[in-house]
């Protein structure tokens, strides 16, 4: 059996012998794994999670998870922009579909998911508080919206009144920093203003994604929020991970980004972890070809361009090969493929036998960086409440485009 060939079922006799699935409910949708992909920019675009999908569906009745899009812009779906709407254009396999969506004007917000409902173009709507990247936060948006209060407020209760039946779900920080911390008053506003759910990244803003998730935070939030699930985000690099953190925090389903960098197998794992099974993906070098090659098919199908799907293929080389023993000359090689015949004939010169080399490929994955001063609008930090100023330029946040 190769990497991607499907698992065969289970048998009566192996389901006896697990414990009881654990199952994550938003809104109307039961998600058979309680696992979430996270949302990154230039990451999860269509094949990527279609990549994701047909490991996690090994052991799942429902493809492993939720599979949410990359953070489109509330303003560039307003204006119409083209390439905004193809970013939450969903496959035909892509069920719930899942739109996260990013913006700072109460009245932006509203009216793209609207029109997100109106076109019928997502199952589920995740809200962004979270990004800690400079071109979002220094106009307001993602991690440091939270501080302002009552805009926090009136975003989430109106993207929940203008969704409908369609469940809205909302993701953030602990804080900017130890001193400004807003995942409390956060989550408790979700639940009253009807969120169907809440994720926490165990990171402030000024974190980014350095040091250590603290999932102590998770925990405190699960205790809090007891009306929605709360999901927990921050170092899941394996199955165990995942089983760990939903055990210490009590957190009702994990969030997993960097984790499944370079490793969309990762959703088996956790699939088959969650299923009490014991099984988890080693590939060899072959197989991780494979897998290459697959993306990079379903790259060209979502982009209906050859050479911009293997563009975009080039950022994943170095997250698939880390720690296999491919050369700095063939990584280079590989990065700068044109067509899928030049990447055929670069993977045809591995050596597919070679096996799984075990740590080296685990654990943390992409760059984590270090703290970083928290870029906010000039005085933000002074009040939680939205001072006349700031809100004359909440316009200039909603950038017109898309991703951080």
């Amino acid at each position: 059996m190769t990497l991607l060939d499907p698992t065969p079922p289970a048998t009566d006799s192996d389901a006896a012998a697990r414990p009881a699935r654990r199952t994550l409910t938003i809104g109307p949708h039961t998600i058979d794994t309680p696992v979430v992909l996270a949302p990154m920019a230039g990451i999860t675009n269509m094949a990527f999670r279609l990549l994701c999908r047909e490991f996690g569906a090994r052991h799942s009745a429902d493809d492993g998870g939720l599979y949410v899009s990359e953070m489109v812009t509330s303003r560039a779906l307003v204006e119409d922009h083209r390439e905004s709407w193809r970013l939450v254009t969903m496959g035909e396999r892509e069920t719930p579909r899942s739109v996260q969506l990013y913006g700072v004007d109460p009245a932006t917000v509203r009216r793209a998911v609207e029109m997100l409902v109106e076109r019928d173009k997502a199952d589920h709507i995740d809200l962004n508080f979270g990004c800690p990247v400079p071109k979002v936060t220094r106009r307001g948006g993602g991690g440091v919206l939270p501080w302002k209060q009552e805009l926090f407020t009136r975003i989430v209760r109106g993207a929940v009144e203008a969704a409908g039946d369609v469940p809205v779900t909302v993701k953030t920080r602990i804080g900017i920093d130890d001193e400004h911390v807003t995942f409390r008053d956060a989550g408790l506003i979700a639940q009253e203003v009807g969120a169907a759910a809440i994720a926490l990244h165990g990171r402030t803003v000024v974190q980014h994604y350095s040091g250590t998730a603290r999932w102590d935070a998770i925990a405190e939030l699960k205790d809090l929020v007891t009306d929605i699930p709360v999901l927990g985000n921050g170092d899941i690099w394996s199955a165990e991970d995942a089983i760990e953190m939903m055990e210490q925090t009590g957190c009702d389903g994990v969030v997993v980004g960097r984790g499944c960098q370079g490793r969309p197998w990762l959703f088996a794992d956790l699939a088959a972890g969650f299923a009490g099974l014991d099984d988890r993906v080693r590939p060899t070098l072959g197989d991780v070809a494979a897998t290459v090659r697959r993306h990079a098919e379903l790259l060209v199908e979502f982009f209906e361009d050859e050479g911009r799907g293997l563009r975009d293929l080039r950022k994943h080389v170095a997250w698939y090969f880390k720690g296999y023993p491919v050369g700095g000359e063939m990584r280079h090689r590989l990065a700068t493929m044109e067509s899928l015949a030049d990447l055929d004939a670069k993977l045809a010169e591995l050596d597919g036998d070679s096996p799984y080399p075990g740590a080296a490929v685990e654990g943390p994955r992409g760059r984590a960086g270090t703290p970083k001063r928290a870029v906010c609008p000039e005085g933000w930090m002074d009040s939680r409440e939205l001072s006349e100023e700031h809100r004359a330029r909440l316009h200039e946040a909603e950038l017109d485009t898309s991703g951080g």
